[in-house]
């Protein structure tokens, strides 16, 4: 078996109005829309990150103890990813003539990232490889989480706060805490992500 441990950061980005918008439109165009924003988000997470799957309106991607990813630098990852995240919606919204439902919701849908840090389990099943681990399972509990925030926001545990030499007071960022059932209470922050554009609503699309 092929297992070894590795340490780092782990992080999640998920598209914000995901089951209301492809339980509500049209599959074809949804299908398209949703694509295409995630490409731009993996385009811009990778590298320096490590796609690690995409478990449908969400990109899992990871940074290694050997990654080469400066501490510095993953803000600054996650920053470019929302910004491409709301370029490439603008975009379609400026340019789309389409007028059926997928087409016409699409700026409804928004982007959000979870990022933790800790240790993880590299293996591989079929072929392709794998990562499990306490970690794990936490980064993706905290997709589901009580952040009240309209708009795209990172939502960084405590460890990934210290892993940076951040201080949170200091940098504005608001403590926010979950609770999950075998992880117990978990202590994080919420940082605004940057948005270049003005906040997206559907005034003016006739």
């Amino acid at each position: 078996m092929n297992n070894r441990t590795d340490h780092g950061y782990l992080v999640l980005a998920d598209v914000s109005g995901f089951t209301a918008f492809v339980t509500t439109t049209e599959l074809e165009h949804g299908s398209e829309i949703i694509a295409a924003l995630l490409d731009e988000v993996i385009a811009h997470l990778s590298p320096p990150l490590e796609v690690q799957e995409i478990e449908g309106d969400a990109v899992f991607a990871l940074a290694g103890a050997d990654s080469g990813l400066a501490r510095t630098g993953l803000l600054e990852v996650l920053d470019a990813a929302f910004v491409a995240f709301k370029t490439r919606q603008r975009a379609m919204l400026d340019e789309e003539t389409c007028r059926c439902g997928a087409c016409q919701q699409i700026w409804r849908l928004d982007l959000k990232m979870v990022v933790h840090h800790g240790p993880f389990l590299r293996h591989t099943v079929g072929g392709r490889s794998r990562v499990t681990g306490t970690a794990v399972i936490l980064v993706h509990r905290l997709l589901k989480n009580g952040v009240a925030r309209r708009g795209g926001y990172a939502l960084l545990t405590e460890p990934v706060v210290r892993s940076l030499g951040m201080d949170a007071a200091r940098d504005g960022l608001p403590a926010h805490t979950e609770r999950y059932e075998y992880l117990g209470e978990v202590r994080c922050f919420v940082r605004d992500l940057a948005a270049p554009h003005p906040t997206l609503s559907p005034v003016g699309r006739g």
